[in-house]
C-alpha cells in the first residue's frame, strides 16, 4: 500500500478547515454566499500558503450539485472527482512547462463549449507568470470576453511578471506567509489526530524551519517521522534540521553573564566541533536574549515551548536589562556582518567579546590563585549602530562609609552605592519611605518587581549596610505608586531634554527657512538630545 504524505493527507477540504488566510477566505465566501462571482480570480502569495488549495474548494464551490455555495458538500460527484483530481471541467495547467503561444491556444480553444459535466468550465493556471508574452496576449482576449460558463483562477509567487493589462481584468488576493504559531498549530492538531507522541521543542523548531510554508511545514514533519522512526524528538529535529543543541546557547549567554572570556572561548571551540552554521548560533543567541528580556518585562507570559522558565528566570536575574539590549543588537548586527568576516568562528568569537569590551566590567581579570580586584570600570564607547547603555558611577567600587548618611534622598544613595547590572537596577525602582531603627523601608515601583529576587536584595542590602556603616536591614513594599524613583526621575528629566531639543529645531531659523522654501517636514522621533 502506497504512502500518501501529510501534505496531500491532511490537504484542507472547505475553506473552513484553511488555516490562515481569513482575509481571502472571507472575500470568497461573501462572494459566493450573494452570488457576485468574478469570472477571474489571482492568488499571489511564496509557496505552500495555500493558493492552488483555495482555487480548488473555490472550483468545488462553484460546481457541487447542491448549488453555488461557500460550503461544497464533499459529497456528490462533482466535489469527490474535484477532490481526486479528475474532475473533466476543472482544467489545471502548470504554465511553467507550457509557455508556448501554441500551448496556450491549444488550451483555450474549448472555452466557448459548455461544461461536459459541471455548472461551469474552471481554468486553473498555476505558476502564470511563466506564460510568455504572445500566450499573455493570447489569455487576455479571453479574460476580456469570457463566456457565462467560464472562471479562470490564477495563481503565481511572482505577480511583478504579469502584465498590466491581465491583472486589471482580475481579482487579486495575496496571501500571506504564515506565522510559525499557525504552522505549529496545525502540525500539533495533525500529529494528534496521527496518534504520534512529539515534544513541543521540536513542533517549535520545525514551524520556524518551514519558513511561512504550511507544505514545507508538513514536508519537514514527514521527513522528521522518517528520520526519527516515527518520534518527534527535540533532539532529532535540531540533528535532521542541522541546528545546534540548545544546551550550547545557554552556555554561552551563562558566560556572558559572568563576564568569563575564557569560559566563552572554550564554549566555541566545543560548539566548532560541531561543524555548526554560526549564523544560526547567533540567531538562537539572539532568540534567546529576546525571551530573557519578555520575561524581565511581562514575568505573566506563557511558558516557551522551547527555553524553561526556571532558565529563563535565572539570566533575568542575573543580567541587567540594558545589558540584554545591548547583547541583542550587537548579535543582531554580528549576524548581518558575519559574511564579511575572515572566517566564520573568528567571526562569531568577535561578536562575544564585542559584548563584553562595550559594556564595562566589574574589575580587571583575576590571576590564578588571586580573586580579582575591583576597580571603576572606564566607560567605551560603542561600536558604529549600537548604542552604549549609560552606567552609574564607578560600577562595582565598594562603597565607601559615609557619616551621617541621609538615606531618605535615595537617588543620592544609589548614585554612591557603586551597584552594577540587575541589583543597580532593582534600587533605580525604590524610593524611600521611612528609616524604623535599623530597618530602612522602601517603596518598589511595580514596574520594577521583575527584578526583584533574593539575590539582588543581598546585593543592595549589603552596600546600604557598607556606605551607611552599620548593618541595615531592607523592608521592599511594592507599590503602584512609588513617586519619585531615580528610574522615573531619570525618564522625567529625558522627557525635558527630548522637548527642549524638539523646541530648539523647531524654533531655528535654518529649519524654519527649509520648512518655508521647500515644504520641510521635521520627522519628531528623529530628534534626539545631546548629551
Amino acid at each position: 500500500m502506497s504512502y500518501l504524505v501529510l501534505a496531500r493527507k491532511w490537504r484542507p477540504r472547505r475553506f473552513d478547515e484553511m488555516v490562515g488566510q481569513e482575509h481571502v477566505l472571507r472575500a470568497l465566501v461573501n462572494a459566493l454566499d450573494s452570488g457576485r462571482v468574478h469570472h477571474a480570480f489571482l492568488f499571489t502569495g511564496t509557496r505552500g500558503v495555500g493558493k492552488t488549495t483555495i482555487a480548488r474548494i473555490l472550483a468545488k464551490s462553484l460546481n457541487c450539485e447542491k448549488g453555488v455555495t461557500s460550503t461544497p458538500c464533499g459529497e456528490c460527484a462533482a466535489c469527490r472527482e474535484i477532490d481526486e483530481g479528475r474532475f473533466v471541467d476543472l482544467i489545471e495547467v502548470d504554465a511553467a512547462s507550457r509557455t508556448k503561444v501554441d500551448d496556450t491556444r491549444e488550451l483555450l480553444d474549448n472555452v466557448q463549449y459548455s461544461p461536459t459535466r459541471g455548472r461551469y468550465k474552471v481554468y486553473l493556471i498555476d505558476e502564470v507568470h511563466m506564460l510568455s508574452g504572445h500566450s499573455f496576449n493570447a489569455l487576455l482576449k479571453t479574460l476580456e470576453e469570457p463566456p457565462p460558463h467560464v472562471k479562470f483562477l490564477l495563481a503565481t509567487t511572482d505577480p511583478q511578471k504579469l502584465p498590466a493589462t491581465v491583472l486589471s481584468r482580475c481579482l487579486q488576493f495575496s496571501l500571506k506567509r504564515l506565522s510559525p504559531s499557525l504552522i505549529g498549530e496545525r502540525l500539533r492538531y495533525i500529529l494528534d489526530e496521527e496518534g504520534v507522541a512529539f515534544e513541543p521543542a521540536a513542533i517549535r523548531l520545525l514551524s520556524r524551519a518551514a519558513d511561512g510554508s504550511l507544505r514545507d511545514g508538513l514536508s519537514l514533519l514527514d521527513q522528521m517521522l522518517a528520520f526519527g522512526g516515527g518520534r518527534v524528538a527535540e533532539a532529532d529535529a535540531r540533528t535532521m534540521l542541522g541546528t545546534i543543541d540548545r544546551g550550547f546557547v545557554t552556555r554561552l549567554l551563562d558566560r556572558l553573564a559572568d563576564r568569563d572570556a575564557a569560559g566563552l572561548m572554550a564554549c566555541v571551540a566545543a560548539i566548532d566541533e560541531q561543524g555548526p552554521d554560526y549564523a544560526q548560533v547567533l540567531d538562537e543567541l539572539a532568540s534567546l536574549l529576546q525571551k530573557v528580556a519578555l520575561r524581565q518585562a511581562v514575568p505573566d507570559l506563557p511558558a516557551d515551548e522551547v527555553w524553561g522558565i526556571e532558565e529563563l528566570d535565572g539570566f533575568a536575574s542575573r543580567i541587567a536589562p540594558e545589558d540584554l539590549q545591548l547583547y541583542y543588537q550587537m548579535a543582531i548586527l554580528g549576524r548581518r556582518d558575519l559574511p564579511l568576516a575572515p572566517e566564520p568562528r573568528g567571526g562569531l568569537e568577535m561578536v562575544l567579546l564585542r559584548m563584553l569590551a562595550f559594556v564595562p566590567a566589574a574589575g580587571p581579570p583575576a590571576e590564578a590563585g588571586r580573586p580579582a580586584e575591583p576597580r571603576p570600570a572606564a566607560r567605551r564607547s560603542a561600536p558604529p549602530g549600537v548604542e552604549s547603555a549609560p552606567r552609574a558611577t564607578s560600577p562595582g567600587a565598594p562603597a565607601q562609609p559615609v557619616p551621617d548618611l541621609d538615606l531618605s534622598d535615595w537617588r543620592a544613595v544609589v548614585d554612591r552605592l557603586g551597584l552594577q547590572a540587575a541589583a543597580r537596577q532593582l534600587a533605580s525602582h525604590l524610593n524611600f519611605v521611612a528609616l524604623e531603627g535599623d530597618v530602612l523601608r522602601l517603596a518598589l515601583d511595580a514596574r520594577g518587581e521583575v527584578l526583584r529576587t533574593r539575590l539582588q536584595e543581598e546585593r543592595l542590602a549589603q552596600a546600604v549596610s557598607g556606605l551607611a556603616g552599620r548593618p541595615i536591614r531592607l523592608q521592599l513594599e511594592v507599590s503602584h505608586d512609588a513617586g519619585r524613583t531615580p528610574a522615573r526621575e531619570k525618564e522625567r528629566e529625558r522627557q525635558e531634554r527630548l522637548e527642549q531639543a524638539r523646541l530648539s529645531i523647531e524654533n531655528d531659523p535654518t529649519v524654519q527657512a527649509l520648512k518655508d522654501r521647500f515644504g520641510a517636514v521635521v520627522q519628531p522621533d528623529s530628534i534626539k538630545p545631546v548629551g
